[in-house]
C-alpha cells in the first residue's frame, strides 16, 4: 500500500464531494435555514435521527444546537432521538426496528416542529418512516441523504442531497451541513454577532 497515493486520494475525493455540494445545495441549505427559523422562532424544537454514523451526526447537531457551536449563548432546541437506549429498546422489541423514529416523533413532535432524517442512501426504512410520521403530524420533514436521493423525494419537505455515491463523503457533507445550520442559526437569531461580515 503506498499510504502517500492513499492519503491524496481520499482528500481528492472529498475535495470534489465538497465543490459539487457547494454547486448544487446552496438554494437547498438556504431554504432549509429559513425553515428551522420558522421553527425556532415559533418555539418549536428540531429532532435529528438516522443509523450507526448518521446516528452519532445526529447526537452532535442536537448537542450543537441546544449547547453551543462557535461562542455560549442561548440555547437553541434541538433533540437526538438516538439516544435513550429503554426508548429505543422497547420501540425495537415491541414494534420492530422500522418503528424506531416513527413512535417517537408521534410521541415528541408537535405541529411546527422541524424532523431531520439523515440517510446517506435515502432508503432506511426506519428513517423514511420517521419522516412520513413527521409529515402526518405537521412536523416539517427534511432529509439529509445523498447519492440519487433515494426514497426521499416526495416523503420529505425538503432533501438535501450530497451528489456523491461514497459514503464516507457524504457523512463528511452532512455533518459540515449540519454545523453550517447550527452557526447560521446562530447568527439569525441574534444569538452571537456575524464576525463575517463584520470583518473581525
Amino acid at each position: 500500500m503506498d499510504i502517500d497515493s492513499f492519503f491524496d486520494a481520499e482528500l481528492d475525493e472529498h475535495a470534489a464531494a465538497f465543490a459539487r455540494t457547494r454547486a448544487v445545495l446552496k438554494q437547498p441549505f438556504g431554504q432549509w435555514v429559513a425553515m428551522a427559523l420558522v421553527t425556532i422562532r415559533a418555539g418549536g424544537k428540531i429532532m435529528f435521527f438516522g443509523n450507526g454514523g448518521s446516528a452519532s451526526d445526529a447526537q452532535h447537531l442536537a448537542t450543537e444546537l441546544a449547547v453551543r457551536y462557535r461562542r455560549d449563548r442561548a440555547p437553541i432546541a434541538g433533540l437526538a432521538l438516538t439516544t435513550d437506549s429503554s426508548a429505543l429498546t422497547a420501540i425495537g422489541n415491541d414494534m420492530g426496528f422500522d418503528q424506531l423514529f416513527a413512535r417517537q416523533i408521534t410521541a415528541l413532535g408537535r405541529p411546527g416542529d422541524m424532523a431531520v432524517g439523515i440517510t446517506t442512501s435515502g432508503r432506511s426504512p426506519n428513517v423514511l418512516l420517521g419522516l412520513d410520521a413527521a409529515r402526518a403530524a405537521g412536523i416539517t420533514a427534511v432529509a439529509l441523504t445523498g447519492r440519487d436521493g433515494g426514497d426521499t423525494p416526495g416523503r420529505a419537505d425538503l432533501a438535501l442531497v450530497v451528489p456523491s455515491d461514497t459514503t464516507a463523503r457524504i457523512q463528511e457533507m452532512h455533518i459540515m451541513l449540519g454545523q453550517m445550520l447550527c452557526g447560521a442559526l446562530e447568527i439569525a437569531l441574534g444569538l452571537v454577532p456575524d464576525e463575517r461580515s463584520s470583518g473581525n
